[in-house]
């Protein structure tokens, strides 16, 4: 069975593979970025992230010498803010200590700032060549497919079963064909739902297949229940300008640029959250003068609704008294371009910029 697997997903890579730009010279550096972005990112919006991001940070210099904020405003959109800045640590750390080269070195990748074990075998695999077995999600669906495994992927048990599987399968010599090979099938051909079984080059040796539990495998674990969090937010306009302000470097998204807000208590309207949160927050006292809309955001398994609106200051006092922030400015329309934000407020931006174009000439009219 392993000689079948080897050598047909093989020849199929050969006439199927995907053609990426981190494949035409497999630049450590490029291998990295994209295995960076493709964690919780489809393909090809993380093609696109790509590209945008080599052409401004084209090596591992560039990525040292910008500031945090550039690089925040270059993961915009990808979420999970902290590799963005884990990989802005790394970058400067290479530089350091290791003259701006990406080493090769599987546990040296380890210890690099937010690269863990499949990101150090993916860049030392791809990029280096070395036979060192890559396990994302599609492999492990894969290998319980192919092997019909009963138990729960993500069990310890299983877990261990798969690793072993994928190191047995590794073909010496070609682990940067195979286990690309591995992540392409599983991107196109066993994918998670609706395995295209009946192109499946795999199909005659997958016991899945022969015993009918391809709709059954891989097992899940149980299912998490989805926590809906209603939030509340606004945009604050002066005399021409936007508040925002900068959330904590410790947050969840630390570091990103945001209107104030924040999740609303039991029995409180999001206007009167509005409200309390401003001043809470910043000190001003402000007043609701228009609904703008409300986007949706999921968040692992968070499902955030954030309710946004128009507001005004009741008052002159333009200073603000920061209690959940480590820095603010009043922005005009076009500034705001310049700075990153989380996803939820993202949105909002983005709906006012096709809905209401016009939106910060007079935003409370």
């Amino acid at each position: 069975m392993r000689g079948a697997i080897r050598r047909r997903l093989l020849a199929w890579f050969r006439r199927a593979q995907r053609d990426l730009p981190w494949r035409r010279a497999y630049d450590p550096y490029h291998v990295w970025i994209s295995e960076i972005m493709l964690q919780q990112t489809q393909m090809e919006r993380g093609v696109a992230y790509f590209q945008r991001w080599i052409a401004r940070f084209p090596d591992l210099a560039a990525v040292a010498a910008a500031t945090e904020q550039e690089i925040l405003k270059y993961w915009e959109g990808l979420g999970y803010y902290a590799r963005a800045r884990n990989l802005h640590r790394a970058a400067r750390l290479l530089m350091d200590r290791h003259d701006g080269q990406i080493p090769c070195d599987y546990m040296i990748l380890q210890s690099l700032p937010g690269v863990g074990p499949y990101t150090a075998a993916a860049i030392a695999s791809i990029a280096c060549g070395q036979d060192i077995p890559v396990v994302d999600a599609n492999v492990a669906r894969i290998l319980a497919r192919l092997y019909d495994l009963e138990e729960p992927v993500k069990s310890g048990s299983c877990r261990r079963r798969i690793d072993t599987l994928a190191a047995d399968l590794l073909v010496p010599g070609k682990a940067r064909a195979f286990n690309q090979a591995l992540m392409d099938f599983g991107g196109l051909i066993c994918t998670p739902k609706n395995p295209d079984c009946d192109h499946c080059p795999l199909a005659e040796v997958c016991r899945a297949r022969l015993r009918g539990t391809v709709a059954d495998r891989p097992v899940p674990a149980g299912r998490r229940e989805t926590v809906r969090i209603e939030m509340a937010t606004a945009v604050l306009a002066h005399e021409g300008r936007v508040f925002i302000q900068q959330r904590l470097a410790d947050d969840i998204w630390g570091g990103l640029w945001e209107f104030p807000g924040g999740r609303m208590k039991a029995g409180e309207r999001p206007e009167e959250a509005v409200i309390r949160e401003y001043r809470e927050e910043t000190g001003f006292e402000v007043e609701i003068c228009r609904r703008l809309t409300t986007v949706t955001h999921f968040y692992t398994r968070y499902k955030v609704v954030l309710h946004c609106f128009a507001c005004r200051l009741v008052g002159s006092d333009t200073v603000a008294r920061l209690e959940a922030a480590q820095d603010c400015r009043w922005v005009t329309a076009d500034e705001l371009s310049a700075h990153g934000f989380p996803a939820g407020h993202r949105k909002l931006l983005d709906h006012l910029a096709v809905v209401r174009p016009d939106f910060f000439l007079d935003p409370c009219a």
